[in-house]
C-alpha cells in the first residue's frame, strides 16, 4: 500500500468504502446462493460405494430440490419417477426455518459438505427410486420386478426406469432365505397410498428400504440431475 495512504483521510475513507462494499456484495451474492440451493438446485458429495456402478465414494453430483412451496410431494409429482436417483432424509421430522436452512448451506459449502447443522438429527442417503405408491413389487435374484396401478402384468425395474443402469449382484449362500436381509428374494408387496420404496444399487448393501420398509414421498428431498465430478464422469440424470 502506498504511504500516502496511510496520511491521507480520504484515502482512508475510500479504503474502508472498498472493503465495506467487498463485503456486502459477498454477502448479498452468498444470500442469494443459499436460497437458489434451498429452494431449486443443491450441491452433494456421495460418501460411500453402496450405488456403484452407478456411483461411486467422491462422486459430486447437483440435486433439483423439491421446495414446499413449489412442488406436492404424491403420487402425482412428475419429478419423482421409477429409476431415478434421490436424496432420502430419513431424519427429515419437520421442515427447517429458512434461516436455518441458509446457515446449513453456507456450513456445508465452506465444509466441501462435510458438516451440517443439521447432521446429529438427520441422515442423508442417495439411492434410487423402485416403486412408486401403489405399485406392487417383488425380488427375485437382487432384481425387482414392478406393477404398476392399474397394468396386469409387472415390468422389471429397468423397463420402468428413464435411464439405464446396472445394479451390483452379490453373491449368496443356496442356503439363505427371505428371512434374512441379504436375501435375493422378496416376497411380493404393494405399496401404500404415502409410500415409495428405494434401494442401493449395491444389491449387497441394505441400507435401503429391504431394511426401513417402504418411505414416504416426504423424505424423498431432491432428485439427481447431474454428475459434475470426477470432469470425466460427467454425467446427466
Amino acid at each position: 500500500m502506498a504511504k500516502w495512504t496511510h496520511y491521507s483521510y480520504k484515502a482512508q475513507q475510500y479504503q474502508r468504502h472498498r472493503i465495506i462494499k467487498g463485503i456486502f456484495i459477498f454477502f448479498i451474492l452468498y444470500v442469494v446462493y443459499n436460497l437458489f440451493t434451498a429452494f431449486f438446485l443443491s450441491v452433494w458429495t456421495v460418501n460411500n460405494n453402496t450405488m456403484q456402478t452407478a456411483l461411486s465414494a467422491g462422486d459430486r453430483l447437483i440435486f433439483t430440490s423439491f421446495s414446499p412451496l413449489i412442488f406436492k410431494k404424491d403420487a402425482e409429482n412428475p419429478l419423482l419417477k421409477r429409476g431415478s436417483i434421490v436424496l432420502v432424509d430419513m431424519g427429515r421430522n419437520k421442515d427447517r426455518k429458512l434461516p436455518l436452512r441458509i446457515t446449513d448451506g453456507a456450513v456445508r459449502f465452506f465444509t466441501m459438505q462435510k458438516i451440517s447443522i443439521f447432521s446429529s438429527g438427520e441422515q442423508y442417503y442417495v439411492k434410487r427410486i423402485i416403486a412408486l405408491p401403489g405399485d406392487e413389487i417383488s425380488m427375485t435374484n437382487y432384481i425387482f420386478r414392478v406393477k404398476t396401478p392399474g397394468s396386469s402384468y409387472s415390468l422389471t425395474e429397468f423397463e420402468l426406469s428413464d435411464r439405464p443402469y446396472q445394479p451390483v449382484i452379490p453373491q449368496t449362500l443356496d442356503v439363505w432365505n427371505d428371512s434374512i436381509p441379504f436375501s435375493p428374494e422378496m416376497a411380493s408387496v404393494v405399496l401404500g397410498p404415502d409410500e415409495c420404496f428405494v434401494i442401493s444399487d449395491d444389491r449387497g448393501n441394505t441400507n435401503d428400504s429391504r431394511t426401513w420398509g417402504a418411505i414416504s414421498p416426504s423424505l424423498i428431498t431432491s432428485r439427481a440431475v447431474l454428475r459434475f465430478w470426477p470432469l470425466n464422469k460427467i454425467e446427466r440424470f
